[in-house]
């Protein structure tokens, strides 16, 4: 309940869920605008955490690892944790891009940096650090589709991308199909955020097929694999089509974009979110609707107090 509350006056989400009976999930908008130097410094350590586990090799030196807090200005950080320890397991760290080259500005969610502790592996926190936080942002703006970005060579990524989002390109089942704004967003990504996603300025992109050739040279470079070390989809489709439309020796990647959209959302609550944590989501869903639909309305019809530019009504003398 406590959760509820907050949500219902923060202007930047601030929430922490139960997921499940072994861990809770923080999640954090903009920590950079709000949080303090020690707090930010304790959430940079968690995802260092994090990332010491799960990278074999090297380290990272973009995004959130870029020592840079102005990159945390238009971050969303997921952070699971297990409730018994406290100790930080698994992370999603969601960009915010600003596209402002279309009829109208708009916001892009990148899917970012996804790591989970190898020692968690197979614990079902997919739903988690895919599709939880954008839901709430679907529910905060008020049911307007969002679109979603994903730069990924991992094949089991591309499935649940495909799976999990609408009006996906490029997808095995629609490898060709593009529309003109798909074809807008890439070039505009590609052009201005490169950085998001840790991609030098010397990779090209195939608008044809949206692939990022020679991806692995702007500080995401301890992330390249090799098609066998690169995780699985269960359905074979998928690893086909990457190993098909992917150069894996050159590294490669692929870039998708999609929406989430109402009945994107429906459906991911429907088949992807467990039943046990099914009442928690729901509370802070409609928390979120509260805030955005219920309240203005109610403020609005309250002619005796200022909202926004409007102005009290004065009582005739």
């Amino acid at each position: 309940m406590s959760g509820f509350v907050r949500a219902l006056f923060q202007s930047q989400l601030d929430l922490t869920l139960a997921t499940g009976k072994e861990f809770e999930t923080r999640i954090v908008e903009r920590p950079g605008l709000w949080m303090s130097k020690d707090e930010l410094a304790d959430l940079t350590e968690d995802l260092v955490t994090v990332a010491s586990k799960t990278l074999a090799r090297g380290s990272l030196t973009y995004g959130v690892f870029s020592g840079d807090p102005e990159r945390l200005n238009a971050t969303i950080i997921t952070l699971v944790r297990r409730k018994d320890t406290g100790q930080p397991i698994a992370f999603n760290a969601l960009a915010l891009m600003e596209i402002d080259t279309m009829a109208e500005p708009m916001e892009v969610l990148h899917l970012g940096l996804v790591m989970v502790d190898p020692d968690q592996q197979s614990r079902g926190l997919s739903w988690v650090l895919y599709g939880l936080t954008c839901i709430l942002l679907l529910f905060r703006n008020q049911m307007r589709p969002l679109w979603v970005s994903n730069v990924t060579q991992v094949p089991a990524v591309v499935g649940m991308v495909a799976e999990t989002f609408g009006a996906v390109f490029p997808t095995p089942q629609q490898p060709k199909q593009r529309s003109l704004q798909h074809l807008l967003l890439a070039r505009t990504i590609m052009a201005d955020h490169r950085h998001v996603f840790g991609v030098g300025p010397d990779a090209g992109f195939d608008e044809d097929r949206f692939v990022i050739t020679n991806a692995y040279t702007g500080g995401s470079d301890d992330l390249k694999k090799t098609f066998d070390e690169a995780p699985q989809h269960r359905d074979q489709i998928y690893n086909d089509f990457c190993q098909d439309l992917l150069d894996y020796d050159r590294g490669d990647d692929v870039l998708q974009l999609g929406q989430i959209d109402l009945p994107t959302a429906a459906g991911y609550l429907r088949n992807s979110v467990p039943r046990a944590s099914l009442a928690g989501v729901s509370v802070t869903l409609a928390a979120m609707m509260l805030q955005r639909l219920i309240l203005p309305t109610i403020h609005w019809f309250d002619s005796s107090r200022y909202f926004g530019t409007l102005r009290p009504r004065k009582d005739p003398v």
